[in-house]
């Protein structure tokens, strides 16, 4: 216990930094030149185009149905961090919306190069994006409807992700240019660019290898915890000559941290090697 709390509070503080980048990506580039997003946010920023409705309400009041359903479906613990990572995008929202009205942020607005509006808009979102993932967190919204999907569906997150992003996407037809939805495409680009590279690795997850003394309770945690799936293998050490479990498990890239955590917690001497992953095919990823 005392091991996750600490983790928790080296970990949280810099999940908050990525929603404040985020944030300011949205407030400073996004919204003063009418460009979209994906996901929830994009739905807000929708509802902030045709009904100027602010953004920091807007998050919240459509993430929380999701919560109800993720916290009835996936468990408090997955629930807990979305809610932790929107209630922080909301803050910063809020925080830039009442700075930008103070006269104390100028958002980047432009009529002509509109390019460069997407392009630093797709650097700043991907940046903070990446921070959220990498330390485990996650903004809710989409991510949550991905979870619940590939958990009662197995259909691969990913791709339910994109199929998301790309009717939102879509539907801003209706409220913004074709032309700036074309500049958008170029943001979400730059985005998935930079949240691989923060990310550190343009993989599309990463295999854990566990070698511990009580590979089953290892497995029952993880699978309670992360819904992953993991196999057993047995091993016998060539010093020690004791026997023990291999516990193989592949997480998706902003899983890393948590998986890492969840080992360390309970089992400080487990020996876990992380191996990149060039495709993968199955339940919780993609089907062929």
């Amino acid at each position: 216990m005392n091991n996750r709390l600490s983790n928790l509070l080296r970990t949280l503080p810099l999940v908050m930094l990525g929603t404040a980048i985020y944030a300011f990506g949205l407030q400073y580039f996004i919204v003063p030149n009418q460009l979209m997003e994906g996901g929830v946010t994009g739905i807000a920023i929708l509802f902030n185009y045709a009904l100027g409705w602010p953004l920091s309400i807007s998050t919240i009041v459509l993430n929380i149905p999701l919560f109800i359903v993720g916290w009835l479906v996936l468990g408090r613990t997955q629930t807990g961090y979305s809610i932790f990572g929107t209630l922080s995008l909301a803050f910063f929202l809020a925080l830039i919306e009442k700075m930008i009205e103070a006269g104390w942020i100028v958002p980047f607005r432009t009529s002509n190069d509109y390019i460069l509006a997407a392009l630093y808009a797709g650097v700043t979102l991907g940046t903070g994006l990446g921070i959220v993932f990498r330390f485990g967190g996650t903004t809710g919204g989409a991510d949550i409807v991905a979870r619940i999907a590939s958990k009662m569906k197995g259909w691969s997150m990913g791709q339910i992700i994109l199929t998301l992003d790309a009717i939102i996407i879509g539907v801003s037809l209706l409220y913004i240019p074709k032309e700036k939805v074309l500049y958008t495409l170029v943001a979400v680009y730059i985005a998935s660019r930079m949240i691989d590279f923060i990310q550190d690795g343009a993989y599309a997850a990463k295999a854990f290898s566990i070698i511990t003394d009580d590979g089953e309770q290892m497995a029952a945690i993880i699978t309670r915890e992360m819904d992953r799936g993991v196999t057993l293998l047995p091993a016998k050490g060539g010093y020690s000559g004791k026997q023990k479990q291999i516990v193989y498990c592949v997480v998706a890239r902003h899983e890393i941290r948590r998986l890492k955590t969840i080992v360390r917690s309970n089992d400080p001497l487990a020996f876990i090697v992380i191996s990149d992953v060039h495709d993968v095919l199955g339940e919780g990823f993609k089907a062929e």
